[in-house]
């Protein structure tokens, strides 16, 4: 018996319409995966942390409490100084990530306190290349923006023009931009330089140290922190919102004990309130027989700074985190305890 072309032409129709239900029941459409998105943490009072780009960076993260920080300044990520580069940092991938889930901005903090003077050279000649590789350096990492700590002869005549060129690409992007000042070159950032960044990092320590062994004495006193507060608010005319007190978790030495001691000339907090637990609410510590004196912040201080920055600044800047003891005398659950404390 002859079968029907027409009854053929269906039948096949069938048979391709059932291949594909049956190829779309197994191969759901692809969703696409999102971004991550990064939620920063509710901010009353910032509290800005500094941690040493160095190799061992993840070891060091762990010592991290992002519980009691908003900012963590990576220092110092500098580019070549001929070339205008930036040499990759794998590792910045995990800091980044890690803080993110905390909430708390990571940023580049570039220069640092010892003279950078190829600066000058790469401002000059090659200051657009050197914006470009820093904002391709921070798209590259998923940082939240840069910290300038150019201090002495680095600020020059360039240095405005630096700025400004680094904050429209920041802006943007919606990223910040911040600065570390020294009380010894304020007058050199001009008006127009500090009011392009979102906010400074004030340090209100080393007003003197082991380079001037002839001006011995506390180096970062409390009356030192007001005296700059009230410059770059009552001169300078920055809102409070947008000072950020730097506090030092170190001293300096100052005598014969430390003259020929190199290991007691610096000494951070957790090396103070380990071995001379008798001082943690002192800011001086006495070495018998004409030794010298020790110099410091101690507890007592560092409540008194935290309550002067909640009272006339938005936060608190810290050098350097790891400096810090992690038991019962930490100087940041002492600044985090105090200063919540004080916001309620």
């Amino acid at each position: 018996m002859k079968f029907p072309q027409y009854l053929l032409f269906m039948l096949l129709l069938c048979l391709i319409a059932c291949k594909k239900q049956k190829k779309d029941e197994v191969s759901p459409p692809r969703e696409e995966v999102a971004e991550e998105t990064f939620v920063p943490k509710k901010q009353n009072f910032k509290v800005v942390g500094y941690i040493w780009s160095r190799a061992n960076i993840l070891d060091e993260l762990v010592k991290v409490d992002f519980d009691k920080i908003t900012h963590l300044n990576i220092a110092f990520i500098n580019p070549n100084p001929t070339e205008a580069t930036f040499a990759d940092m794998p590792a910045l991938h995990t800091v980044v990530r890690t803080a993110h889930q905390k909430g708390v901005y990571v940023m580049l903090s570039c220069g640092g306190g010892s003279p950078q003077r190829y600066y000058t050279e790469l401002l000059r000649t090659k200051r657009a290349t050197l914006v470009k590789n820093f904002i391709d350096f921070v798209d590259k990492y998923k940082l939240d923006g840069i910290d300038v700590d150019l201090e002495g002869d680095d600020i020059d005549a360039n240095y405005e023009a630096f700025i400004t060129e680094l904050k429209a690409p920041l802006v943007e992007r919606n990223k910040l931009l911040t600065a570390a000042v020294a009380w010894w070159t304020r007058a050199r950032v001009t008006d127009r330089a500090l009011h392009a960044f979102n906010f400074i990092n004030i340090m209100a320590y080393d007003a003197t140290g082991p380079w001037d062994l002839t001006n011995p004495g506390q180096h970062s006193p409390l009356s030192y922190a007001v005296q700059h507060l009230n410059y770059w608010h009552g001169q300078r005319g920055l809102v409070k919102e947008k000072l950020v007190l730097g506090v030092p978790f170190y001293g300096y030495g100052f005598g014969t004990a430390f003259t020929n001691n190199a290991s007691l000339r610096q000494m951070s907090w957790q090396t103070v309130q380990q071995n001379y637990s008798d001082w943690v609410d002192a800011d001086a510590i006495p070495f018998p027989n004409n030794g010298g004196t020790f110099y410091y912040n101690g507890k007592k201080t560092i409540k008194e700074k935290t309550e002067l920055a909640v009272k006339d600044a938005g936060g608190i800047m810290i050098w350097h985190l790891l400096y810090d003891s992690d038991n019962q005398n930490s100087l940041l659950t002492l600044i985090d305890k105090t200063h919540k404390e004080a916001t309620k």
